[in-house]
């Protein structure tokens, strides 16, 4: 699991806002790391030819309805990781919106670089 650096910021302020945030954050997580498929909290926004691999983490459906958009690609050396790209609060619809596509069109033109930071 990896963070756009540019909304590092932002996406983690979002996931430690409460406990509530940080639970279904690491849940979710959690299910993907196990190799697990929920589609009521992470699946891709398959929605035009141009959002290739692009998911979301759905936080909250039917309260705040909240997405952090992702990426999903592979490494130099074929290692698949997921990028956590974008925060995208409180959605308005269950269906994806025309404030949506741009945003998960943008996010499947991302093509990252991994650094290992050291902690």
């Amino acid at each position: 699991m990896c963070i756009d650096k540019a909304n590092k910021k932002a996406i983690l302020a979002y996931i430690y806002q409460s406990d509530r945030h940080r639970k279904k954050f690491r849940y979710i997580v959690e299910l993907l790391l196990g190799g697990f498929k929920n589609t009521e909290l992470y699946d891709k926004e398959d929605i035009n030819g141009k959002a290739k691999n692009v998911t979301a983490m759905k936080f909250f459906k039917g309260q705040e309805n909240d997405r952090i958009y992702c990426k999903e690609q592979r490494t130099a050396d074929g290692l698949f990781i997921i990028v956590t790209a974008v925060i995208y609060e409180k959605k308005k619809t269950n269906k994806v919106s025309k404030k949506e596509i741009p945003i998960i069109e943008k996010i499947a033109t991302y093509d990252y670089q991994i650094e290992q930071t050291r902690s």
